[in-house]
């Protein structure tokens, strides 16, 4: 916690997911209250890891709810009272979409029912799976179902462009990281980050090539 001292307001504990070795989120909730100051950005939202989708795992889920660990993350606020605390989905988000879409749809719903709307972050691990556009396409795409929705109290996703997944996809993670953020047509536009500034330069430059040649160019004597 040194270097939280030195003014660190944010870490990035990895909890659990495919990678070995499993990682509770037990140990979480009194370190958020104890230093109340940090944001607990919990990587993988402590999804336990499951090396493939099996009946008793999606029955436990069926019957109670539970998802092991992401469940025990999203009871923390309540738990001990704080606010701090951030569920990040990438790889969690990747493997249920696919292997088990309801999964996918409860993970989220308890994230949003325990921690907020406010407090999911959207992550894709996308050195593992490759371009995340399949990824973003399939978050637009997912909503709870009804049944679910009735059984477990969780709260649907809402539109493909609806705030929920505005806030998710990126606009939490901006507040959270100091990012200024301005609607353009109801759209996010980032102001004067390194990518704005560069497209600023290309545009003012125009789209032809300079033909300016950097290195050194040897002298005639």
């Amino acid at each position: 916690m040194s270097a939280c001292i030195r003014g660190c307001f944010r870490t990035t504990p990895r909890k659990s997911c495919p990678a070995p070795p499993p990682i509770p989120t037990s140990d979480l909730g009194k370190a958020a209250k104890d230093w109340p100051q940090i944001s607990w950005v919990v990587y993988h939202s402590g999804f336990r890891p499951a090396p493939r989708p099996n009946a008793a795992y999606e029955k436990q889920f069926e019957d109670t709810g539970r998802i092991d660990w992401v469940s025990d993350l999203a009871k923390i606020p309540e738990t001990f009272g704080v606010k701090n605390v951030y569920g990040e989905i990438g790889s969690s988000f990747a493997f249920t979409c696919i292997t088990n879409p309801r999964v996918c749809a409860g993970m989220l719903g308890t994230l949003v029912k325990g921690l907020g709307a406010d407090h999911v972050l959207w992550g894709t691990d996308s050195i593992w799976y490759g371009s995340p556009q399949w990824q973003i396409d399939a978050l637009r795409r997912m909503e709870i179902p009804i049944d679910l929705q009735k059984k477990f109290g969780f709260a649907p996703l809402g539109d493909a462009d609806g705030e929920v997944k505005r806030a998710i996809l990126g606009r939490n993670a901006a507040r959270l990281h100091g990012v200024r953020v301005a609607r353009i047509d109801g759209a996010p536009s980032y102001q004067r980050d390194r990518f704005a500034m560069l497209k600023e330069e290309y545009e003012r430059l125009g789209p032809n090539r300079s033909n300016i040649a950097y290195g050194y160019i040897a002298r005639e004597s």
